[in-house]
């Protein structure tokens, strides 16, 4: 965990008493800085002040697993943060998602570990996190009949590999890589994600495509009926070869989806595949007691979601901290402190 910034001890001091309206409004006048931003600071008796204006959330594409866990979470901030705007933002995916935090076009978003890794642009040193959320698992989806049982059968087929921007499409490309296949030469690449490959494959259009998502995915379950006919293609041959690409590659756990995941495209048998960890990023930017909040409604409201995005009753305090490869926001920090047994 994130040792507390230097300067943050006075505002934890601050935040430990209660601060009557009449000391508000004299805080309020005193700050020049916040009065020349247009703030209004919010100072609620239940937890620590923030600042009360609209905050951007980008989430993902439609149908995938981002931007339905993106909704439901905006419901909870609702109580959590009263006074805040919270605004969804559809975008590509991971790598899409930590550009539009690193430039401030966004203020929070769900990113895969991977890409947080592999990200070397500018602002790279001020991203933090808030919490490792649930994993996401490749998903190889064909259909029933195809004779593709593993990604080196891909050779010369038709396949969706995500959006530009997307961590399908950053995955993707490594697994196809591990496989032994060059996407420019090997297969016709399709730059689709979620919202439009299942329909291409069932219309014939595409010949299989990967997606990275918590299980199950509703577009991917949508399809796993009779008529429908999909097969998921074990990924579990090649961790190994991965993991052998570079110390980028160690974000990459093997890993089994359930037979329960898509009973009735998997034939009650489990799926070898490889999953990798999702984080809920911000920047060092983001005002403690904004993100100490959040920290906490994400949290608090795990049980609520997973009702309806089964991937986040995996959401666990106990494990919400591992945040590698990015360290803790400081009003993160102080939230788990603060329900620290």
């Amino acid at each position: 965990m994130e040792a507390p910034h230097p300067d943050g001890r006075a505002a934890d001091a601050a935040l430990s008493g209660r601060v009557g309206r009449r000391r508000a409004v004299q805080i309020a006048l005193a700050s020049g800085s916040a009065l020349a931003l247009g703030l209004w600071w919010v100072l609620p008796s239940d937890g620590p002040s923030y600042p009360h204006r609209p905050i951007s959330f980008a989430t993902g594409v439609a149908d995938g697993v981002y931007e339905k866990y993106g909704v439901l979470l905006k419901s909870d901030l609702v109580t959590a943060l009263p006074g805040v705007d919270v605004r969804l933002v559809h975008t590509a995916g991971s790598v899409d998602n930590i550009e539009r935090v690193v430039s401030g076009r966004s203020d929070f978003t769900i990113a895969a570990a991977d890409a947080v890794a592999d990200y070397q642009g500018p602002g790279k040193g001020d991203l933090r996190a808030c919490a490792r959320l649930y994993d996401d698992y490749m998903q190889l989806v064909v259909p029933r009949d195809s004779k593709v049982r593993s990604a080196r059968d891909l050779r010369g087929l038709r396949v969706g590999v995500g959006q530009a921007g997307s961590g399908v499409n950053l995955i993707t490309r490594r697994l196809l890589t591990a496989a032994g296949l060059d996407i420019a030469k090997d297969i016709t690449a399709y730059p689709v994600g979620i919202d439009q490959a299942p329909a291409m494959l069932l219309s014939g259009r595409l010949d299989a495509f990967f997606w990275s998502g918590g299980l199950p995915t509703a577009a991917v379950t949508a399809m796993a009926t009779p008529v429908a006919r999909i097969r998921l293609v074990q990924l579990g041959d090649l961790v190994g070869r991965l993991h052998a690409m570079g110390p980028r590659m160690q974000y990459y756990r093997q890993a089994v989806m359930p037979a329960d995941a898509y009973p009735k495209a998997q034939g009650g048998q489990a799926v070898a595949t490889i999953a990798v960890a999702n984080l809920l990023v911000t920047t060092d930017r983001a005002d403690a007691g904004l993100v100490q909040r959040l920290t906490r409604a994400v949290i608090d409201s795990r049980d609520a979601i997973g009702k309806k995005v089964h991937a986040a009753q995996l959401v666990d305090l106990r494990t919400a901290v591992f945040t590698d490869p990015l360290p803790l926001h400081v009003g993160a920090a102080r939230y788990y402190r603060s329900v620290k047994p």
